[in-house]
């Protein structure tokens, strides 16, 4: 059978595969999946970076015809998809628990606008700034779409984003527990999950894999470091140099010390 490429646009963690039952295990159960199949490695990236969904392949048609054997998927790019405003965010804590801070970088039209950091705790840990970062970027994310600009987030954190998108509407039809104890971070957890589900549909929300060069990623991870610093605990933009520009590589070096 002829090698294929399975894009997922809207999924658990949206990109290309090439094999189906890694693709299938990201659409599965997941409400507004948006995937499909295609011949070619730059046919699947053409359609993936551009954001075209034209029709859907169902999984229960795809089941029984993949005979990849390939035992884990690789999943070759993971670019944003095309919307108006990116919104990367971040946490750390160096020791975990100890010192936290969140960062959040916006992009608009492929352009950096916006640097963000804050949120600092000296008895923090790196789950509650990660919390913390997604639930800011959700804010800014319900501002550009309520000027008419589509968006999306790009979190380095899948705890932060399954506690949000998988995990929390179990936790709430519980009475927000769960059977092995106790939630950690319940209440911005709360009130982020109340944030996502007023604008999951106008909002996409994906991962990002950390420290793997991603511009965005990376900044938003400087300004965890400037948040730890400046040890604000509230949001702060970051301020742009006198010639009203960021200066990104020298943000970027931050982490090579």
């Amino acid at each position: 059978m002829a090698k294929k490429f399975y894009v997922i646009w809207v999924g658990r963690e949206p990109g290309i595969y090439t094999d189906w039952p890694t693709a299938q295990k990201q659409i599965m159960k997941f409400s507004g999946a948006k995937y499909k199949s295609f011949p070619s490695k730059a046919e699947a990236e053409a359609a993936f970076a551009g954001g075209t969904v034209n029709s859907s392949v169902s999984a229960s048609s795809k089941a029984s015809g993949s005979s990849n054997k390939t035992s884990r998927g690789n999943n070759l790019s993971a670019p944003p998809i095309k919307t108006d405003v990116v919104i990367y965010c971040d946490g750390g804590c160096d020791p975990n628990p100890g010192k936290a801070g969140s960062g959040v970088a916006v992009y608009q039209n492929d352009q950096l606008i916006q640097l963000w950091y804050g949120v600092y705790n000296p008895n923090g840990t790196n789950n509650t700034a990660e919390l913390n970062a997604l639930f800011y970027s959700l804010q800014l994310a319900q501002h550009a779409t309520k000027q008419g600009l589509s968006a999306q987030i790009l979190c380095d954190s899948m705890y932060s984003i399954q506690c949000i998108r998988d995990w929390a509407a179990g936790w709430e039809k519980n009475g927000w527990k769960k059977k092995t104890g106790e939630i950690k971070n319940l209440e911005i957890i709360k009130q982020a999950y109340a944030l996502y589900n007023e604008i999951k549909d106008k909002v996409l929300l994906s991962h990002v894999k950390a420290h793997a060069g991603t511009e965005g990623n990376e900044l938003a991870d400087r300004m965890t470091m400037i948040a730890v610093e400046r040890k604000d605990p509230a949001w702060v933009q970051y301020e742009k140099d006198s010639k009203g520009e960021f200066n990104i590589p020298a943000l970027l070096k931050l982490r090579a010390g």
